[in-house]
């Protein structure tokens, strides 16, 4: 087979790209790789859908552009913005012909519906409502501590905590431009009033919130990234534990998290044996999040696992991410991993390449072996 092409899809303007960092990681890793990868957006397409403009680095490290024959593969990194172009993208992605290694993902209500239909879940997914205010007051009857979050979205914006706190609500949570706040009400008439406020742009899921102080004072989640590998099976590419910083609601390491090694952080708190159970639990945990989603929507190249592990010990799914950030492992110093991390992407896309997308369907087994 010929030296093959991979297109990256993405948000442009200009030569402004939603990612340029990891971009210029990714297309380096695609030389190393031996293929060619290169970036581009919907517009990019020429009419014909023969050709697509794509970007790539010339030998000073600017962006260029060139005319290259429809890619055998695309890799879609297109992240959710509420714009005018993300809806065009969508369109782009209903009608575009190309071969795809990963297929959109649903909103996070849809998500969880897909994942909670499957009983093989269930011991991991908190409870999980639509809001509105029925749902706000139901869920504060049953839990003391809940998240308010927007259905689409990263980063850790927009996220809100509801505490129940003495004879009151203590509301934590960072909005579109992270910024912290901090509200305290002594009645629900007030927190209902004050949430409806901060959802009334878009639509939230409430969820149950977990006690997971393993660090006082501070959000605690485990990140872990499965992707598939050059053979096409799902594989553990590694995970690491993240600290938010004080009277966060979130631990996201863009708003003042650190990220910390997973042997570091549970041997202490657990010991050696509970911490690798804890740690098998949650690689179990990935891999079937990862079959019961893929047989819902379709083929997919990695998930971003957001996991919570309360003060026994349980492992809990918080979120799923299907275009993660990686750079839990450069936080860390686990530079391999980073490696790993950006060039697996390639690799599948390069596989299914090679395959025309005929690949099987390995059995959940021989998926998991490959994490071993």
């Amino acid at each position: 087979m010929k030296r093959p092409t991979i297109g990256i899809l993405t948000w442009r303007e200009g030569k402004r790209f939603a990612e340029p960092t990891y971009f210029r990681r990714l297309l380096k890793a695609g030389q190393e790789l031996g293929c060619t990868a290169f970036l581009f957006s919907p517009k990019d397409v020429l009419a014909s859908g023969k050709q697509v403009r794509g970007y790539v680095l010339d030998a000073n490290g600017k962006w260029q552009s060139r005319l290259f024959d429809r890619p055998d593969a695309v890799f879609d990194r297109y992240r959710y913005t509420p714009t005018q172009a993300f809806k065009d993208y969508v369109a782009f992605r209903r009608t575009s012909p190309f071969l795809y290694a990963n297929n959109r993902l649903a909103n996070k209500w849809r998500v969880h519906e897909v994942l909670h239909r499957d009983s093989r879940m269930h011991r991991w997914l908190p409870e999980t409502l639509l809001y509105n205010r029925q749902n706000l007051i139901k869920m504060l009857g049953r839990h003391s501590l809940l998240y308010v979050k927007p259905l689409n979205g990263t980063g850790g914006r927009n996220i809100l905590s509801i505490e129940k706190h003495g004879g009151g609500y203590r509301l934590l949570g960072r909005d579109k431009q992270r910024a912290k706040i901090s509200k305290v009400f002594s009645d629900i008439s007030a927190v209902l009033r004050w949430t409806d406020r901060w959802t009334r742009q878009e639509k939230y899921i409430v969820q149950q919130g977990l006690r997971l102080q393993l660090v006082p004072a501070r959000a605690v989640d485990m990140r872990l990234l499965i992707q598939k590998n050059g053979q096409g099976e799902w594989s553990i590419t590694g995970h690491g534990f993240r600290v938010g910083g004080e009277r966060s609601a979130t631990s996201n390491l863009h708003g003042g998290g650190k990220a910390v090694p997973v042997p570091a952080f549970l041997k202490p708190k657990f010991g050696e044996e509970r911490s690798a159970q804890i740690v098998r639990d949650c690689e179990d945990l990935a891999h079937q999040t990862a079959e019961t989603l893929e047989d819902h929507f379709g083929r997919m190249v990695e998930f971003g696992l957001d996991i919570g592990i309360d003060v026994d010990g349980r492992a809990w799914l918080i979120e799923v991410n299907p275009k993660p950030a990686r750079e839990i492992f450069r936080e860390m110093g686990a530079t391999e991993q980073y490696k790993r991390a950006i060039q697996r992407p390639l690799e599948y896309a390069i596989y299914l390449a090679k395959t025309q997308g005929r690949e099987g369907r390995e059995p959940l087994l021989k998926r998991k072996v490959a994490s071993r």
